[in-house]
């Protein structure tokens, strides 16, 4: 029973993708400009996660600055910082699904039409078009998964931090922290570099989608 239940939910979502897409078409927006929409999507959110996972540490900096009173107020604001560093990484790890998923599509669809063709230089010339967008869309994927991977430990190591503050709000406490600081900020400058690369190829992914319209 709950294998014809999981067959169920994959049939209605495929469906539903089905039905999407052939909404979209019908007012002149195709698979290829979703991708590209997408892709744009997630270059946004990864520059969001990057200024989020800065605030964070930069709270965590002038935290360790304090000598005493203020340190309750100050584990709220990085306790927010956390938060919003938590719910950045998941839109970047949704955006990244949702552009497998229709990246999927579009190739199958692709490689499905070239069959369709009678002229034997235009479906070997649409052949190699699909080959490279394929070849340029791997490099794409696995940069952002890289970048995307990055946003674990930092979580991590805040959630340590955030966690032990939260029980221990005194100078002591931030004392015992302190020696985390500077694995973080390596952490979070490893991240940074990783999401600038993979926004790069983002980019010129998006342009190389862009130049093969015109």
């Amino acid at each position: 029973m709950r294998w014809l239940a999981v067959a169920a939910m994959v049939l209605t979502v495929a469906g539903c993708q089905s039905a999407y897409y052939g909404a979209m078409e019908k007012v002149g927006v195709h698979k290829r400009d979703i991708l590209v929409d997408r892709v744009d999507d997630a270059r946004d959110a990864q520059a969001d996660a990057q200024e989020e996972f800065k605030s964070a540490l930069q709270r965590l900096d002038e935290m360790l600055q304090l000598d005493g009173g203020e340190i309750e107020a100050q584990y709220n604001k990085l306790n927010d910082d956390y938060e919003a560093s938590k719910a950045a990484a998941e839109r970047v790890y949704d955006r990244i699904e949702a552009i497998d998923s229709v990246a999927q599509d579009l190739f199958d669809e692709w490689a499905d039409e070239l069959d369709e063709y009678s002229n034997e230089s235009l479906r070997r010339q649409s052949e190699r078009s699909l080959r490279e967008t394929q070849r340029r869309y791997a490099s794409l994927l696995q940069s952002m998964e890289r970048a995307a991977a990055t946003m674990d430990p930092v979580l991590d190591k805040l959630q340590d931090n955030v966690l032990y503050l939260k029980h221990n709000l005194n100078a002591a406490a931030v004392d015992a922290i302190r020696g985390e600081y500077r694995s973080l900020q390596t952490d979070v400058a490893e991240l940074i570099e990783e999401m600038e690369v993979a926004i790069a190829e983002s980019d010129a992914f998006i342009q190389a989608m862009q130049e093969g319209r015109e």
